[in-house]
């Protein structure tokens, strides 16, 4: 995938590119400009700010400069939000100044409280990952059968990302006010990430992870259960399920203990 292409085949995506064309999507409409006038103008074509909005590519950045003027945003704000910037608040509607006073002293601009901030990223950041999760479940639908030997190599790299999206909800319901769209977003996920895990757990391949998760969700234990039957911390548990390293002495207690649950 280059930085201007979001690979629909692979199921590869940017998670901040995603974030900074929800952005720009609200703002358009806040400011009720409309992707016709924005093609009109010459600012960027209709078809290339539709796939910029929707996260599926990256404009040049002389595009993006001639997007942040129409978007009354400072030069760079785009590629900020990519990386994880906050969005500019909106500008306030100032009345006009006395015809015959002189300008006041300008007054220092409140700074919006943190947790204000991070309700306001709420929505885009759930919009981000559901249209994530949406291209990676477009994603599984395409997947060879179990199986094939790309099975287990193509459907770990899915869920590593699922996992990642994970992260990023449960990271903003954490930090923000939990709304509906977040909910909705980390409940797709997880729908995702539970179903892919038992499918591959089928597999020949199957990873120590994917069969620990399918034997544990079988059962309906907790990972802290788990790890009291295996005889292990619960965080070997969470490691193992999530593909990270753990020592030969876990791995053989875990083994075991899906041998003995089968």
């Amino acid at each position: 995938m280059t930085d201007a292409e979001f690979d629909l085949a692979t199921g590869e995506f940017d998670v901040g590119l995603i974030r900074a064309g929800a952005a720009a999507a609200a703002r358009r409409r806040e400011l009720d400009i409309s992707q016709r006038s924005l093609a009109a103008d010459g600012v960027i074509n209709a078809g290339a700010l539709i796939a910029f909005e929707k996260g599926r590519s990256w404009p040049r950045e002389r595009t993006r400069l001639k997007l942040e003027e129409v978007l009354r945003w400072p030069p760079g704000t785009i590629a900020r939000l990519r990386q994880g910037g906050p969005v500019p608040a909106a500008e306030p509607t100032l009345p006009p100044p006395p015809a015959a006073s002189l300008p006041a002293e300008p007054a220092a601009a409140p700074s919006a409280p943190a947790s204000v901030t991070a309700n306001a990223e709420v929505p885009l950041i759930a919009q981000a990952v559901l249209t994530a999760a949406n291209t990676l479940g477009s994603t599984m639908d395409a997947m060879p059968p179990v199986s094939d030997p790309d099975f287990t190599p193509r459907v770990t790299a899915i869920l590593a990302d699922l996992r990642q999206l994970e992260a990023v909800a449960s990271r903003a319901a954490r930090i923000s006010q939990v709304t509906p769209a977040l909910i909705k977003a980390l409940s797709a996920v997880r729908h995702q990430i539970d179903e892919l895990t038992m499918r591959a757990a089928a597999a020949p391949g199957a990873t120590l992870g994917q069969r620990l998760y399918a034997a544990r969700r079988r059962a309906n234990l907790t990972m802290g259960e788990m790890g009291q039957a295996a005889g292990v911390p619960e965080d070997v548990i969470s490691r193992a399920e999530a593909e990270y390293p753990v020592d030969a002495a876990a791995v053989h207690a875990i083994e075991a203990l899906i041998s003995a649950m089968v």
